[in-house]
């Protein structure tokens, strides 16, 4: 059951990563707009408390949720820092070692260990994902941006293994959500006022710039699809491997490459089609393992 979970979690990120994907395009400003993604998390969360009665049994379950907020405001941050000065194919590649060190630490941390066949299919995941963000032509030359690249990958792993943290001390789910994303919406909140338009792009870029109103109803729209992704990775994370399920979480990108292909009509270069077709035969591995 839980790889449908994290299959769930993985068309949901996909499609928000198709809204940063649209809006990167925009002339929006970035803090207001992340702002209004995780204040819609934190309105459903504090909803789902209500309706299903989730509650904070110990301290704990706080501290996971704060740490959550922090950790995802961190690796947006470094994301964006590390898109804004360097190769976004590298920042792509170097963002996309996130399974590889949740599998790592998930050992370290918990003793959790895979079978053979897991090991393989996880592999055979993590190199599907790896031939496709490796398409584009990286030059070794460049790598300008790269220590942001790697700090987005350590914080989104230290958030898959809080998110597997709070399932193991038993935390309600929305309780935990509702720690992150209010946290999360503070820290945005303080960085759009502390800079204002400042994280707008450049004044001299002609495109139209999005007013307050639109872009904050915008970071809404794409926060849905942030709550419902976070619901169905942390359910995973409840009966699932850490590292297979975050392998599993991390083929948003398919979602992103189909988008591509059938909305924006861009064509697939022969190393995406591999990659596609490898980190499918992963994912039925992983499913001849159970």
């Amino acid at each position: 059951m839980w790889i449908i979970f994290a299959l769930f979690a993985t068309v949901f990120f996909g499609v928000r990563g198709i809204l940063y994907q649209w809006t990167s395009q925009k002339r929006v400003n970035r803090n207001l707009l992340l702002f209004g993604v995780f204040f819609v998390g934190f309105m459903v969360s504090v909803s789902g408390v209500i309706l299903f009665d989730h509650q904070w049994y110990e301290w704990r379950d706080i501290v996971v949720g704060l740490a959550l907020g922090f950790g995802s405001f961190a690796a947006n941050a470094f994301l964006h820092k590390g898109f804004s000065i360097g190769k976004a194919s590298l920042i792509s590649i170097l963002s996309g070692l996130t399974p590889l060190f949740v599998l790592i630490f998930a050992f370290l941390l918990w003793q959790e260990t895979l079978t053979m066949l897991q090991l393989v299919g996880f592999f055979i995941i993590f190199g599907g994902l790896y031939i496709i963000r490796y398409s584009n032509d990286i030059s070794l030359t460049n790598l300008q941006g790269a220590q942001w690249g790697l700090l987005a990958a350590l914080f989104f792993s230290f958030n898959d293994l809080l998110s597997k943290q709070s399932t193991l001390l038993e935390a309600d789910t929305f309780a935990t959500l509702t720690s992150m994303f209010g946290f999360g919406s503070f820290l945005f909140a303080m960085s759009w006022l502390a800079k204002g338009n400042s994280s707008v792009d450049d004044e001299n870029d002609v495109r139209p710039k999005w007013s307050g109103v639109k872009t904050f109803s915008c970071g809404l729209m794409i926060g849905l699809t942030n709550v419902a992704g976070m619901v169905a990775i942390i359910s995973a994370f409840a009966i699932g491997n850490t590292g297979l399920v975050s392998a599993i979480s991390g083929m948003n990108i398919l979602i992103i490459l189909l988008y591509s292909r059938i909305i924006l009509k861009e064509s697939f270069t022969r190393q995406e089609l591999l990659g596609l077709t490898t980190a499918f035969v992963g994912v039925i591995v992983l499913r001849l393992s159970y």
